[in-house]
């Protein structure tokens, strides 16, 4: 019980610890060594990032550790990403495989993440779908059904939400952001000159994003640059307060990721694209997707997405892209940008 309260008082600190010692490794149905070998540093790497943000979701939900239940824990992995997550995916059961050692290890019984994993199909988990992206057609059409293209007529600033969601998307879509990183993407981080090739850097730094990444530099291109900056002027005139270069409201609160994905959903809509996922991972794939086609190497794709692993950016290039109707080397664009 003293090691629970421990978890429950600071579980990223008692994570980290776990993590590092073999008792994590004894905790797996695979490592029966008697004197087993610690995790490599990436592989506790990934580990401690994953249990990041289920530590994150417990703070937000005033759960701990002692209190969360099965329930709670279907919760997490169907909602806790994009604002929705298929219960049956590859992803979901490894986060309860994951929770389901922590819980071996401290000794609780019964132990939630097995009995959240007793409500997963294993079948439909082998036929898990691979992940889907959009060729540049569909991109295009997408930048095209962004809202907030122009100022309304009805005031100078009526409507600035609109023109900070279509900032907001088109840098997810132009840049690779994923829906934290963009609801938590700081002012600061947003370089003010442009490179050699008109593209901004993106300095992305783990700071109000839920340690949903790593600490890495992308580069928002040409193409979204005129509108991003378009808005942080308008961001400036309005006088909206904090750091947050998409805050919510005037207030400068952050927003939820329900909504982002509600808004990025109503712009697949608009565009008339049906996608098996229409969020913002769908735009995250299609980023990676088209860097790996243009001869973008892996490692410096791993680099930009803010992957632990090199190997990780490898399943980007299974993702499903139809065939494009237009010409292949075509790159995105946005409209009056």
């Amino acid at each position: 019980m003293r090691q629970l309260a421990a978890w429950d008082a600071n579980p990223i600190t008692s994570f980290a610890r776990f993590v590092a010692g073999p008792d994590f490794v004894l905790t797996s149905s695979r490592k029966q060594d008697l004197a087993p070998k610690p995790l490599s540093p990436e592989s506790a790497a990934i580990y401690t990032f994953m249990f990041g943000k289920f530590a994150a979701w417990m703070l937000e939900e005033k759960l701990k550790m002692s209190t969360v239940g099965a329930r709670d824990l279907h919760r997490f992995v169907q909602l806790a990403h994009d604002g929705h997550r298929d219960l049956n995916s590859k992803i979901a059961y490894r986060y309860l495989r994951l929770l389901e050692r922590c819980y071996d290890h401290l000794e609780r019984s019964p132990n939630p993440a097995r009995d959240a994993i007793v409500g997963i199909d294993r079948a439909q988990i082998a036929r898990d779908q691979p992940m889907s992206a959009l060729n540049a057609e569909e991109l295009q059409r997408f930048l095209d059904a962004l809202p907030g293209q122009r100022p309304d007529d009805d005031g100078k600033h009526a409507g600035w939400k609109r023109r900070r969601d279509r900032a907001m998307q088109l840098t997810m879509a132009l840049a690779g952001l994923r829906v934290a990183e963009a609801i938590g993407l700081l002012v600061d981080e947003i370089g003010r000159q442009a490179d050699v090739d008109g593209a901004l850097a993106l300095n992305i730094t783990p700071e109000h994003k839920h340690r949903t990444s790593y600490e890495h530099t992308t580069r928002l291109p040409r193409e979204g640059v005129a509108e991003l900056l378009s808005w942080l002027k308008e961001r400036d005139e309005l006088g909206i307060p904090g750091d947050l270069a998409f805050p919510a409201n005037l207030e400068g609160e952050p927003l939820h990721k329900a909504t982002v994905y509600r808004q990025v959903k109503a712009s697949f809509e608009r565009a008339g694209l049906a996608v098996p996922r229409a969020g913002g991972r769908t735009l995250r794939n299609t980023f990676a997707s088209q860097q790996l086609r243009q001869g973008t190497p892996q490692s410096e794709l791993t680099t930009a997405l803010g992957l632990a692993l090199e190997r990780s950016a490898e399943a980007y290039k299974y993702a499903k892209v139809n065939e494009e109707t237009s010409e292949p080397d075509a790159g995105p664009t946005a409209k009056d940008a």
